[in-house]
């Protein structure tokens, strides 16, 4: 197997002066794709922001300092031209989409999108690199804090690491989708991820606080955990840190179902509490436990089931439809999410649906999978 090779060395322009920035856009002219990354703060932060745009473009490296305060509405506008070469692009264009109102115009080649639909099994960009290139990469910058300035230049290598050899590894996962006759299907995907990116997610605030575990727990104990879940949202807004760093989910799990089966007890007699639990922060967290202490059944959340509101169970032959639907994906090499998620195979078995339409509007699939999904799908549900 021929080895990766960067399309650039290792040195790079930091970007954080206008001449610096005029220096790039200028050799950005003559490029019509270009590898990118940014790099957030969501680690250490409740309000994440865009702290680094790294890209490589014509052979150069060039790492963007958002917080420099220069006007990067030019550099948006260059970006838009061009097609963007990204390692899941879904995160990387909903936050240069939220902080700069940045859209795509030329296209996206998303990566690990098209590792996933080649069937590799390891589809993090260090572990495709690596596999390509025969050199191992370190991930000691994943958990860096990018806010804080000056950076390190490990933390800016690592930056650098990300984009120089993505255009190469487009090149090499392209050629092997155009081989098998599959190029559609990752730009079917990108495009849809392009348009998912355009507008912010739509919460479900009877979701939002619902964290692993809550379907086990009684509706009283629920109700303990939305309020403590409201409780360290707005802590973690004060204090403007990832909710975690207050109180891990489990954390919260284990004090709400105490809380609820000691109503009167001292919190000092709590689940180990972090350190920094004392003040004005311990004495709001026993406000929030005397709201929950006080709310009666009718004021419990209401129990969410895998089929409640207005889904249905799935009908009966979902788990044939399942079956036929895996031993495709595994003629394809592929997972079977990859061809249709099960929410989606699902809403196929009870809607029944005969022909490609159908099966798009069923199971909210991109064209690709539901022109896969037809013969399996005649099949087992004896339609068409």
């Amino acid at each position: 197997m021929t080895l990766l090779h960067a399309a650039a060395d290792t040195t790079y322009t930091y970007v954080d002066s206008a001449g610096a920035l005029r220096e790039m856009l200028a050799w950005m002219v003559p490029a019509h794709r270009l590898a990118i990354d940014t790099e957030a703060d969501s680690l250490y932060h409740y309000h994440e922001k865009v702290c680094l745009v790294q890209l490589t473009v014509r052979g150069r490296n060039f790492v963007v300092d958002p917080l420099a305060k220069l006007d990067l509405g030019p550099f948006m506008a260059a970006l838009a031209g061009r097609t963007l070469v990204l390692h899941s692009a879904d995160y990387d264009l909903r936050m240069l989409r939220g902080l700069f109102g940045f859209r795509p115009k030329a296209g996206v080649i998303d990566t690990m999108m098209a590792a996933q639909l080649l069937g590799y099994e390891r589809i993090g960009l260090s572990s495709l690199l690596e596999e390509f290139s025969g050199r191992t990469f370190s991930k000691g910058g994943q958990k860096s804090d990018w806010s804080r300035r000056p950076l390190s230049p490990a933390q800016l290598q690592y930056a650098v690491d990300d984009t120089r050899y993505l255009e190469p590894l487009a090149d090499r996962l392209l050629a092997e989708l155009s081989r098998l006759g599959q190029r559609h299907w990752l730009e079917q995907g990108c495009q849809a991820a392009i348009e998912a990116t355009a507008s912010d997610r739509v919460a479900d605030p009877d979701r939002e606080w619902r964290i692993k575990g809550v379907r086990d727990l009684t509706g009283s104990q629920a109700a303990f955990v939305r309020e403590l879940w409201t409780w360290r949202e707005r802590e973690s807004q004060q204090a403007d840190r990832p909710p975690f760093k207050i109180l891990g989910d489990a954390g919260l799990l284990e004090l709400a179902v105490w809380a609820e089966k000691h109503p009167k007890a001292d919190l000092a007699r709590a689940p180990k509490l972090p350190r920094d639990f004392r003040g004005a922060r311990l004495e709001s967290l026993r406000k929030a436990i005397l709201r929950a202490n006080r709310l009666g059944p009718s004021d419990w959340p209401e129990p969410r089931s895998r089929f409640s509101g207005e889904r249905q169970s799935p009908g009966a032959c979902f788990g044939r439809l399942r079956e036929g639907v895996a031993r495709l994906a595994a003629d394809l090499h592929i997972q079977a999410s990859v061809i249709a998620s099960r929410m989606a195979l699902e809403e196929i078995s009870r809607r029944r649906p005969a022909d490609v339409a159908g099966i798009l509007q069923a199971g909210g699939l991109l064209r690709w999978q539901a022109e896969l999904l037809v013969p399996v799908v005649r099949r087992v549900l004896g339609v068409g």
